[in-house]
């Protein structure tokens, strides 16, 4: 049982509490991973880089998928007090002051005081079994969307061979639009991939005896040939272990059937699903994301499916702030038909590549926006009761950082290359993709022409 389950501690005690082994220890560099294993490429959460995991290691040692050397020498910082530099994004948030919890809080209070001390206590470079994963099988997906690439999504491998290279970028982000990242998808459909065979290996010896949770992703993972072989697991054999599922879903009828079918027979299933904006804004920036098919398939698995929880990620760019209340009043909408925890929501800040950055926007809009979040927030925060306490403090997050913060992260580049970058990157998506950002977006746009 997690700390906050517990003792109902507030987020600030919480902090207190972990500062308390270390000011830089957090639990989800022992406990947590996400693996994609169409790459070979792990990490401790989603804000530190990914690193490369040993072929020779995980068909040695399956545990090698998460224990390796990098996380082990991340730890040794950790337990010491030193900030691991892969961990900027933390850092970052930390240093706005104004009693910011960063996302270590949240990795951390997830396990139990017992967890938290066995970890601090741990020699670093010892095996470490998991308590929650997050795998992809393969980057297998049906959308391109525009912060994406394609080293995540096959519609961006086939933009690329189709269109080129984008051109004249020259900030951080320019290699993710540049080449088809073919490193990340290191085995062929009929090949055998040794780290999908590593994970199996680990899943069905002991590793379903460890996790509380195994979340799984993509791409787009309904569209992967290895998910109904773990879906047919949780079916067939009852499991104390939460699985959740991360689905754009924007999937077809019956891919969605397929889902909806086998939610009735996994115990402690939870769905994830992503978005940011409403209507035509969403529609541009997850390109290939039909509106109304999304909000259809999100009422079918809120009616039709058996989830214990269903949670949207919000990706917080400079394009969604132009509806982002308008998606928040949408969520409420649902949270008041169907309960508090359907949905609950994150709002995740962007910082790759940072010249989509919501800092990318000029003072006077990021401003607005800040102000339009902060009047939301004050009607919504303690009206109906209907907002857990990390979605009013994410929201809370979002203004301060529009506030205070100047840079997405350390090795941004100039602002005038961030805006070229927004400039030329947008101008040859809309040619490619046949859409408008300056219709689409006005208040934006007007300022994007004028770049």
């Amino acid at each position: 049982m997690g700390l906050r389950k517990k003792d109902r501690n507030t987020d600030l005690e919480v902090k207190g509490y972990i500062d308390g082994f270390s000011p830089s220890f957090c639990a989800a560099k022992w406990y947590n991973a996400t693996i994609w294993l169409g790459s070979g490429m792990t990490t401790s959460c989603h804000h530190p880089p990914a690193h490369l995991v040993s072929v020779g290691d995980v068909v040695a040692n399956p545990k090698a998928l998460h224990n390796t050397p990098q996380k082990k020498q991340d730890r040794a910082q950790m337990q010491v007090g030193e900030r691991p530099p892969g961990c900027e994004y933390c850092w970052k948030i930390e240093d706005m002051g104004r009693d910011a919890i960063s996302d270590r809080v949240y990795k951390s209070v997830i396990y139990s005081e017992q967890d938290l001390v066995e970890a601090y206590m741990l020699n670093p470079d010892e095996d470490v079994d998991l308590k929650t994963l997050e795998i992809a099988f393969d980057r297998t997906c049906q959308f391109a969307c525009s912060y994406c690439n394609p080293a995540f999504s096959t519609q961006w491998v086939t933009d690329l061979k189709k269109h080129g290279a984008y051109e004249g970028l020259v900030s951080d982000g320019r290699g993710h639009f540049t080449h088809t990242h073919d490193a990340a998808q290191l085995y062929k459909p009929n090949e055998t991939n040794p780290y999908v065979e590593a994970f199996f290996k680990w899943w069905e010896s002991d590793l379903h005896k460890t996790l509380q949770e195994l979340r799984l992703t993509g791409g787009e993972p309904m569209m992967s040939p290895h998910t109904m072989r773990l879906i047919d697991w949780f079916v067939e054999n009852e499991s104390p272990v939460k699985f959740a599922l991360n689905s754009n879903l924007g999937i077809d009828d019956a891919k969605l059937d397929q889902l909806i079918k086998a939610s009735h027979n996994i115990k402690n299933f939870q769905l994830y699903t992503s978005n940011e904006s409403i209507g035509a804004h969403a529609e541009y920036i997850r390109d290939g994301l039909n509106w109304e098919q999304w909000q259809h398939n999100v009422e079918r698995v809120l009616t039709e499916g058996k989830v214990d929880g269903f949670h949207v990620m919000c990706t917080i760019n400079a394009l969604c702030l132009e509806s982002l209340t308008e998606f928040l009043d949408w969520m409420l909408d649902l949270k008041k038909r169907f309960g508090q925890d359907y949905p609950s929501f994150t709002l995740n800040i962007l910082r790759f590549p940072s010249f989509q950055s919501p800092l990318v926007l000029p003072d006077d809009l990021r401003m607005d926006y800040a102000d339009k979040l902060d009047t939301w927030l004050e009607e919504h925060a303690y009206k109906n009761l209907l907002l857990h306490e990390h979605e009013i403090n994410h929201v809370q997050r979002l203004i301060d950082y529009l506030d205070v913060v100047k840079t997405p992260h350390s090795d941004t580049f100039d602002m005038p290359s961030l805006h070229n970058d927004f400039k030329k990157f947008y101008a040859q998506y809309d040619q490619r993709r046949g859409k408008n950002l300056a219709e689409t977006f006005p208040v934006i746009g007007e300022w994007y022409n004028e770049l």
